[in-house]
């Protein structure tokens, strides 16, 4: 581990604790041999007083060698010298002693310039560490702060290795020097509040004010293997997967996943309409299986057994020797193109997703029977990233092909469609002048974005409600079938079945859970249903109800769908309709200025507004279409509000709304992804504002467990306090125009992850009886509304 001289404690080497073991085992042992043995450690002890007592200068263990090997003896068992992977080492400093055979050899392999270092682990996560050791091990608190701890070490052949490593701690001490501070109740609450901290948990664990003696075990395990096929899942899921550099890091990880240093990596595309080969894009790989040519045909590359297993049978192709493999298809072309090459064993592996075979991923060697059927197996892990990263791949091709010709962006929105017209016509010149062409990514630099909600209040809630009042009426409806059946013919098991449809009635009229409502499917199911069929032909005076049981279920759920029905069919009305009206009210936005906008539906209507001079540079943009379009879109939300409200009137199911406006003062850059097909922030800068979006909604008024959304008010979310000025200027003229109430709150929200310093203004939606509005008659508040409309 790393060296530290500044540290919370300072550490010295004590086998006391290795001592007290092997006397306290020496007690217990029945076995006059073990006693022997036991003794004769503890007596050889006595030889070296200082190694009991304690060491301060451990910069020559080389003279304690024999003892210390003595000493840990027991701990060390010759027989497993060779396997484990294990040393005695100093607490937080690299001096490793009586290393293992095998934890030997690694480290004379990695060369004597080699120095252990522990990965991404830097000095001030190592003194919280030992902060918290001290709590946990002194104070007795139950800290999880223990970080999983790695090293890297190179093998002979240059191969960096990773080995997980695990602390056996229960040969060292710790106690306080006099310089330490006490750390009261008060204080270990307040440092674990405040992890990161470290001025903070320095001032409370000053450098060396306590002391640590003993020794630890350090264990390795070699986990090269998984790590590398984590670090190939997160290559391949991470966007720069295929592009430049990315093959040099797939050639690397391989050759830890394999061990073979001069392991290379290659790439072949399939083409299914030409059933041909293809080198990828821009020549980002090698092709072992074209070797110099850029396409060729599937059958012409190949034998007939290769072709079958690889692109009909969609199966691993091995040659483990190539020069064989050439003597035993004479005038074979990939072989001839492997030796070429000078591969001398390979595993050709489809990347296939179901039955459509998309590429080849090649492994080769120099050596021969480097490469063979039994490790072609570790494979298997990473193929289905391969799959979806190459599928991936094909989808932002056909996307950007779809972006050209303009025929499938249905998404592109009419105020930016020139932009991907000009681009098309450029990638499509290029083609036609035999040049490389590619469609350049559009994005939007220095753009105003605008977003807006309105969100049924409580929606899991309501729907849950729909669902427990359905169960209940399906319960109840087999509850009197049984009270029938029983008058007619009393048995056992219709009371039984009655005993278990009234004990879930009363725990479903307690709460409903996932686990309740699937416990009651699986009762309908398996022991309503055949019992209610078995009635129907022994009982026929049941036929009647029973029937009507029958037609008041759902045929595709078993299950009554009435209250969950009403409820889905409120939900999608009331969306379309929000959708609709606003789609109408944008129309007027755009005469405004033009600007991008797009709006989506879940339990309400979200919007999303981009507005800024990069977006039309044939019209002069100037700040005051942005406010012109916040005035609106506060104008448009009270709107929505009101009409929420009255396309509800005569239902049967009475839905409330809340709604927000996020205001970002600040410009971004905003990109379109092809794949998803609308427009995204770009960079990591701008991701902060897509978080806000996230996770406003849900956000709580500071100091309570209040949510900044509430039904009858727009919560206008901001940070800072020019935003509140200009809105506060907006509502005045909107409660002049009688839209909103006279009550205006100022309130802080509680930071949530990743969200720090937003601020809210609420207010209150006046509503009125008639639709669309005409000025301010009529005007009435969320109570008066509500009664009106019950």
């Amino acid at each position: 581990m790393n060296e530290l001289q500044n540290f919370p404690f300072t550490v010295e080497l004590s086998f006391s604790k290795v001592l007290e073991m092997l006397k306290k085992r020496m007690e217990q042992s029945q076995s006059s041999i073990t006693k022997n043995y036991l003794q004769s450690i503890i007596d050889y002890a006595a030889s070296y007083p200082e190694l009991i007592a304690g060491i301060s200068d451990c910069d020559n263990m080389d003279q304690y060698k024999e003892a210390t090997t003595i000493l840990l003896d027991n701990l060390f068992p010759a027989a497993l010298t060779r396997n484990e992977i294990k040393a005695a080492c100093i607490p937080f400093h690299n001096e490793l002693f009586n290393p293992t055979k095998r934890f030997a050899s690694i480290l004379k392999n990695a060369g004597p310039d080699f120095r252990l270092e522990l990965r991404n682990l830097d000095r001030k996560s190592l003194y919280v560490m030992g902060c918290v050791i001290i709590l946990n091990t002194y104070y007795g608190y139950d800290i999880d702060y223990i970080k999983p701890m790695y090293y890297d070490i190179p093998d002979k052949n240059g191969i960096w290795r990773s080995y997980r490593a695990t602390m056996n701690a229960d040969f060292i001490y710790i106690e306080p020097t006099e310089n330490a501070v006490e750390i009261t109740k008060e204080i270990a609450n307040m440092l674990i509040a405040n992890v990161d901290d470290f001025e903070m948990w320095e001032k409370y664990f000053p450098i060396n004010s306590w002391k640590m003696k003993g020794i630890a075990i350090l264990s390795l395990t070699d986990v090269t293997i998984d790590d590398s096929i984590s670090d190939l899942k997160s290559t391949l899921l991470a966007d720069k997967s295929f592009k430049d550099g990315s093959i040099k890091q797939f050639s690397e990880i391989f050759q830890s996943i394999y061990n073979i240093p001069d392991l290379r990596i290659g790439f072949t595309e399939f083409n299914s309409d030409s059933d041909s080969f293809n080198k990828m894009e821009g020549n980002l790989a090698d092709s072992f299986i074209l070797n110099e040519e850029q396409k060729n045909d599937c059958r012409r590359s190949m034998c007939e057994q290769s072709y079958n297993t690889l692109v009909k049978d969609k199966k691993y192709f091995v040659i483990p020797d190539t020069q064989k493999y050439a003597e035993q298809n004479e005038h074979n072309l990939l072989a001839e193109n492997l030796l070429s090459q000078n591969i001398q064993s390979c595993i050709l592996a489809p990347i296939a997703k179901g039955n459509r075979l998309l590429g080849v991923l090649e492994l080769a060697s120099y050596e021969r029977n480097k490469l063979h059927s039994l490790n072609a197996t570790k494979l298997d892990e990473v193929m289905p990233f391969l799959v979806s990263t190459l599928e991936r791949k094909r989808f932002d091709i056909e996307n950007r092909i779809k972006a050209v010709i303009q025929s499938e962006c249905t998404s592109i929105h009419p105020s930016v469609l020139w932009v991907f017209e000009e681009e098309a016509k450029k990638f499509i010149a290029n083609q036609n002048e035999g040049k490389f062409a590619s469609f350049k990514d559009i994005s939007f630099e220095d753009v105003y974005p605008l977003y807006g909600q309105i969100d049924i209040v409580g929606s899991s809630e309501e729907r849950n409600k729909a669902i427990q009042k359905d169960i209940l009426i399906q319960l109840d409806m087999v509850d009197r079938i049984l009270d029938l059946a029983l008058e007619s013919s009393p048995m056992p098991i219709y009371e039984q079945v009655k005993f278990r449809i009234e004990e879930f009635t009363l725990n479903i009229k307690k709460s409903l859970n996932a686990s309740a409502e699937n416990e009651v499917f699986n009762l309908l199911q398996h022991e309503v249903n055949p019992l209610l069929n078995h009635l129907n032909t022994q009982v026929p005076e049941l036929k009647e109800s029973i029937d009507l049981y029958k037609e008041s279920i759902n045929n595709d759920t078993g299950l009554i769908y009435k209250n969950r029905k009403n409820y889905d069919d409120t939900v999608q009305l009331i969306n379309q309709n929000m959708a609709t009206f606003l789609d109408r009210k944008q129309q007027e936005a755009q005469l405004i200025f033009p600007h991008y906008f797009e709006r989506y539906k879940t339990d309400g209507v979200d919007h999303n507004i981009y507005i800024g001079a990069s977006m039309t540079p044939s019209n002069k943009f100037s700040k005051v279409y942005l406010y012109n379009l916040r005035l609106w879109q506060l104008c448009t939300m009270c709107e929505m509000e009101n009409n929420f409200y009255h396309k509800q009137e005569g239902a049967e199911l009475q839905l409330d709304a809340a709604s927000l406006i996020l205001v970002f003062s600040t410009t971004l850059s905003i990109r379109y992804r092809m794949d998803e097909k609308k427009f995204d922030v770009d960079g990591t800068y701008n991701a902060r504002y897509e978080i806000i979006k996230k996770r406003i909604d849900k956000a709580l008024v500071k100091g309570s467990d209040e949510r900044i959304t509430q039904k009858g008010k727009i919560a206008i979310i901001y940070s800072q306090d020019s935003d509140a000025e200009e809105y506060t200027r907006y509502i005045k003229y909107l409660q002049r125009k009688e839209y909103l109430g006279p009550q205006i709150e100022y309130v802080e929200l509680e930071d949530v992850q990743g969200v720090v310093g937003l601020k809210a203004i609420r207010v209150d939606v006046l509503y009125t009886t008639k639709l669309p509005r005409k000025g301010a008659e009529e005007i009435i508040t969320y109570e008066d509304l509500m009664e009106i409309l019950d």
